[in-house]
């Protein structure tokens, strides 16, 4: 029986370890805190294939938003996906064109979504204030979801530890052990492991484990806030909701999540240790405006979550020749992306073979052309 050693219990790493352990894999999780203790628990974590280009890339999101539902469905219990729809609209002449051209571009993809009439706001989202919709139309993707990132991380990491994986919180991991050229191990400031590879799935520090080995990555590091109000049952919100300036979903408790693209362009570029209380507060004012109920509650909190964003906003998968013995899997939109990027990866360290559909995505590639995301091409429009 090989051994893994998996580096980070984030939605990445709990995938990769499930998916090991499912193929037999010995598997040892190390964590510098706890189960989805960064990234993943401060994260929108909804269903983006809708933002997803070139069409390549479309179709692994498709194909991992399908294997959500799969495994949710395969692991008997609380279920950390939420079907809903999400709806879309635009300000201005621009906004409002962007969006279109998108949904019928997506529509020709075979994308289940539809351009509507404002008045339906009423029932798909009752507690939608209608006069925040200025556009004259929206784009309704009927089938999509949000997700319970930590609870997603815990249904894995509690599956593959029941199948007999190590999972250990608390260790920060301060050097790869090597033999030769190959990378055999890892080791924190008290233990340390030998394993046939090393995975580094540890999200915002992924380059710092790469430079461990001698290589890189070509990656940077995208703030964000997301917040979570105080209980609102009267927020009858049944649809994901996405505005020019914020966006909003249900979170467990009665709660309202939000995010908002042009608050996040007033942080410092690479976060500060916490958020301003001026941006928590105009997060929320964003949120009060679309749902009226939101002003009878207050921020319950708000996360402060640094994106690992590669260069070219597409994932950096597989294993620099510099440093064999250690597999990367690093991206954005992890959360969506974790059921099959898990599934790839693992097939590929159990194989010894290469995927074709990590071709496009290898940590070698050139990253020097333009932005080929289109998600991120947002992200950063602000």
């Amino acid at each position: 029986m090989s051994r893994v050693i998996v580096l980070g219990a984030g939605v990445l790493g709990a995938s990769v370890a499930y998916h090991l352990v499912e193929a037999g894999v010995q598997v040892v999780v190390v964590e510098a805190g706890g189960p989805a203790a960064g990234t993943s628990s401060a994260t929108f974590a909804m269903d983006v294939t809708h933002l997803k280009t070139p069409r390549s890339y479309f179709e692994l999101n498709r194909r991992s938003a399908a294997l959500h539902a799969t495994l949710a469905e395969r692991l008997a219990g609380p279920s950390w996906r939420h079907p809903m729809p999400a709806i879309q609209w635009g300000d201005g002449e621009q906004g409002q064109r962007a969006i279109r051209e998108r949904a019928i571009r997506l529509q020709s993809w075979g994308h289940p979504c539809r351009i509507a009439d404002p008045s339906e706001l009423r029932e798909l989202a009752p507690a939608v204030d209608p006069r925040s919709c200025t556009a004259g139309e929206l784009v309704v993707h009927d089938h999509s979801a949000w997700y319970d990132a930590p609870l997603f991380v815990r249904r894995l990491l509690d599956r593959a530890a029941l199948l007999g994986a190590d999972v250990l919180y608390g260790q920060r991991v301060t050097a790869l052990l090597r033999d030769g050229d190959r990378v055999v191990g890892a080791e924190t400031a008290t233990r340390r492991w030998t394993a046939d590879w090393v995975v580094n799935c540890t999200g915002p520090d992924a380059d710092r484990i790469a430079a461990l080995a001698g290589t890189g990555l070509p990656m940077t590091r995208i703030p964000g806030l997301v917040g979570e109000s105080t209980p609102v049952p009267d927020a009858r919100l049944g649809a994901i909701l996405a505005t020019p300036e914020v966006d909003l979903r249900p979170s467990p408790g009665d709660r309202i999540c939000s995010i908002s693209w042009p608050v996040d362009a007033l942080l410092p570029a690479e976060g500060a240790a916490e958020a301003d209380s001026g941006l928590e507060e105009r997060l929320h004012a964003g949120g009060q405006r679309v749902i009226p109920a939101l002003r009878e509650a207050r921020m319950a909190g708000v996360r402060l979550g640094i994106r690992p964003v590669p260069a070219d906003g597409l994932p950096l998968v597989g294993v620099d020749p510099r440093a064999p013995g250690l597999y990367s899997v690093v991206t954005h939109s992890g959360v969506n992306l974790a059921p099959e990027l898990g599934r790839l990866a693992a097939e590929e360290i159990t194989t010894g073979g290469e995927s074709d559909d990590l071709v496009g995505y290898r940590v070698t590639r050139d990253t020097a052309a333009s932005v080929q995301d289109e998600s991120l091409s947002v992200m950063t429009s602000r």
